[in-house]
């Protein structure tokens, strides 16, 4: 008896189910726009209709949005309910940034951790570029590229972990802390032997992810958040230095 091929609807079920997965995993990111209708049929073996029936199911979850003539994209439906009241409160309550840092520490060094135990040779040669595109960025102190290729270079550690939760939730984070991580770089920026210890600190977290020495790859990411956690006090200390200054300047 040949076997039973399975009914459309269950098929645009299962390919829901795949789009889904490739979601939480952080294969497509807010803002990918998926290939075309035609080609992403064929990538999957599936029929257009099959298809069209689980893009409208996840556009229903919130998870895709189709623009008109423009494709359809992943929307920042998983990371939008944790990044925008938290950048509001940091905002509103400074005080509670030492607690974001405290959660920073807890997820950083626990996803150096597991990648060191679970990365992938893809895994491996992904963060291997990003460290070495971070020095690069350092190295030519572009600020804008540094910010850019620190929170690429711990996003690829968290995704590494292989474990969903601490890969969203890690991008989110940065998020949430992109205004203090600039503001951090620029204050390291401006002293060359701070600005030096932060390489050195990555090439620490790189190497033993790379070994897969995993305790060491955790103490390493907790030496590295508690060195952004003292300079980030020295931040806030500096800008607060230089408004008193100013105010006083504005008295006389």
């Amino acid at each position: 008896m040949s076997a039973r091929k399975p009914a459309a609807s269950r098929l645009s079920d299962i390919v829901a189910s795949e789009l889904e997965t490739r979601i939480l995993e952080g294969s497509l990111k807010p803002g990918d726009r998926l290939p075309a209708e035609r080609e992403l049929a064929v990538e999957l073996g599936v029929s257009r209709p099959s298809l069209r029936a689980a893009l409208q199911a996840l556009a229903a979850k919130g998870l895709l949005i189709t623009r008109h003539g423009g494709g359809t994209f992943v929307t920042d439906f998983m990371e939008a309910p944790f990044v925008d009241p938290w950048q509001q409160m940091l905002k509103d309550h400074p005080d509670i940034h030492g607690d974001m840092l405290e959660f920073r520490h807890m997820l950083e060094s626990q996803a150096a951790q597991l990648a060191a135990e679970r990365a992938t040779e893809a895994d491996l040669e992904r963060i291997g570029a990003c460290h070495a595109a971070v020095e690069q960025a350092f190295d030519s102190n572009d600020l804008e590229t540094c910010i850019a290729m620190d929170v690429a270079f711990h996003q690829a550690i968290a995704e590494a972990s292989h474990n969903v939760l601490i890969g969203h939730l890690s991008s989110s984070l940065h998020k949430v802390l992109q205004g203090h991580v600039q503001g951090n770089l620029e204050y390291l920026n401006a002293r060359p032997e701070l600005w030096n210890q932060l390489k050195v600190q990555h090439r620490a977290i790189w190497d033993a992810i790379r070994e897969r020495r995993t305790e060491t790859a955790s103490l390493a990411s907790r030496h590295h958040i508690e060195f952004v956690r003292r300079t980030t006090l020295e931040t806030q200390r500096d800008e607060e230095r230089r408004s008193r200054a100013s105010r006083r300047l504005g008295a006389v």
